[in-house]
């Protein structure tokens, strides 16, 4: 196999028989036994002069997960339940860079290495604001499947600028997005089950807007294909090198906030590979390419899909055929 062309690609294999044989194939991880491993895709933005809201993926793998432990620099400044991935760190310095990383703590108590660190500098403070953003108005909502929702909404003003969106969900605060969006999708959450979302904005000083008319969403019951959290513009083909034929991928990551770490490939209908960034994923499209073999006229299924930020698996790409040769 070779590598995508983004640096920092791991190859997991899926089966034990592979001639990737790994330690996780070769010992099954007893949970509690060994210390959780580092939570991926950690994000830091600035919610305010004196905030920031950070993000990060669920801790891979089968150890349970007590809580986060969330440091500025080499100071712990948050515990998080572990069923909870992100956090406002506020009584910050304005005008300052910060950095940020996360660490797992096992029900067994053991602390899992720290994430990779993530920077995020805080805005000045200006001269005193008492003037709160305007109330976001006509937010609107969309399921996408059992888990997950899009929201959007039309802009707040205010007399300087508007920082940050919270989106709260009954009346509490789950998620945050940068007051440059007008949209977010939540996940994470439960088939079959009526939510109510709010929207409120936020301005460098800490001012609150009022919250936005309430929207009303069910998710739908059971599990589902989960096409709104599919990878977009998934593209295959065939090509020959050095006598043997590769099966070429390209694609979008889902329309999700956070950041996917991990992709699974399926041939056939089958898991084929698991793709795991070391590194920071790429912004847009995607690519990789891996071997399939010598012969001609072979065609093969596949299709894509991504390991969402809360750990969960998201739905399937459309699937292309290809065929070698042709």
């Amino acid at each position: 196999m070779r590598r995508a062309s983004v640096a920092a690609l791991v190859l997991v294999p899926t089966l034990c028989g592979s001639l990737l044989l790994t330690a996780g194939c070769a010992v099954k991880e007893r949970p509690g036994g060994r210390p959780p491993p580092a939570p991926p895709g950690v994000t830091a933005d600035a919610g305010s002069a004196t905030s920031v809201h950070v993000m990060w993926n669920r801790a891979p793998g089968d150890t349970e997960i007590a809580a986060y432990e969330v440091y500025r620099g080499g100071t712990k400044v948050k515990d998080v339940p572990g069923d909870e991935r992100m956090v406002d760190i506020t009584r910050l310095t304005p005008s300052t860079t910060y950095v940020f990383t996360v660490r797992a703590r096992s029900t067994s108590g053991d602390l899992g290495p720290p994430s990779a660190g993530v920077r995020a500098t805080t805005p000045p403070a200006g001269p005193a604001d008492r003037r709160p953003p305007s109330r976001p108005e006509r937010l609107d909502g969309k399921v996408l499947g059992s888990s997950t929702v899009r929201l959007s909404w039309e802009p707040s003003t205010d007399d300087r600028v508007v920082e940050s969106y919270d989106i709260l969900q009954g009346g509490s605060k789950i998620h945050g997005v940068g007051g440059d969006r007008t949209s977010a999708v939540v996940t994470g959450l439960r088939p079959g089950t009526r939510y109510s979302f709010t929207v409120r904005a936020r301005d460098a000083a800490d001012n609150v807007s009022p919250v936005s008319a309430e929207v009303r969403l069910s998710t739908r019951p059971g599990a589902d294909d989960g096409r709104g959290t599919a990878p977009t513009g998934f593209r295959a083909e065939a090509r020959r090198h050095d006598g043997a034929y590769s099966v070429e991928l390209s694609w979008l990551p889902p329309p999700v906030d956070g950041i996917v770490m991990e992709y699974e490939i399926q041939l056939d209908g089958r898991p084929a590979t698991t793709l795991v960034w070391g590194g920071a994923p790429p912004r847009g499209r995607a690519s990789y390419g891996f071997y399939v073999g010598e012969k001609a006229g072979v065609t093969y299924r596949v299709r894509i899909r991504a390991k969402l930020p809360d750990g969960t698996w998201g739905g399937f790409s459309v699937e292309r055929t290809v065929t070698t040769g042709g």
